[in-house]
């Protein structure tokens, strides 16, 4: 993996190796950056179930001013830390060690709100489903943000979870993307 433009353009993304981890491929990558170019400056970024950081960190590089990263695995969150500071992130991101509902609840209590939410949990748990009725129940999307969420073909995903609609989904292979927004700002 490695970031694929701005500041860190061309720096490798250390993750652990093994199954335990299923990093967004490349080119899945750079489809959804050439899809939400316009929204990345300036961006206030979550990335739940964030693995190696892999779409947080491509944010940063490209302009977001901020990331809070959430990886429970106490090995791969390892791999994320040492991919902040490696590419000299540190400044602009937070790193939790939890329970993605934890760090929901966490940032509903700080009063956080995000303008982009990566959702890229395990496929085959309804985790995107729970995070989407979290999200929605905290208040956590600004009104004009969008929540970027992978998932398996087999996985089935409502088009709409409380007041977030799901507006666009690409397919790539067997991965599904798909964007939502709050359900008045529908495009």
């Amino acid at each position: 993996m490695r970031i694929i433009t701005g500041i860190a353009k061309g720096r490798r993304i250390k993750a652990p190796e093994g199954k335990n981890t299923r990093p967004t491929l490349d080119r899945v990558k750079e489809s959804i950056f050439n899809i939400i170019n316009n929204r990345i400056q300036g961006a206030c970024i979550l990335d739940l179930f964030a693995g190696s950081g892999n779409l947080g960190l491509e944010s940063i590089s490209r302009g977001s001013i901020s990331c809070i990263f959430c990886e429970k695995d106490k090995t791969t969150f390892g791999y994320l830390k040492e991919n902040v500071v490696s590419l000299g992130f540190s400044s602009k991101c937070e790193l939790y060690n939890h329970d993605a509902f934890f760090v929901l609840k966490k940032c509903s209590q700080r009063n956080l709100k995000f303008d982009i939410i990566f959702l890229d949990p395990p496929y085959g748990k309804d985790l995107i489903i729970e995070s989407l009725k979290n999200i929605s129940h905290y208040n956590l999307l600004n009104n004009n943000g969008i929540i970027i969420t992978e998932y398996d073909e087999n996985d089935i995903i409502p088009d709409k979870i409380e007041d977030l609609i799901k507006y666009r989904t690409e397919k790539y292979g067997r991965v599904r993307i798909s964007f939502w927004n709050k359900e008045e700002i529908n495009e």
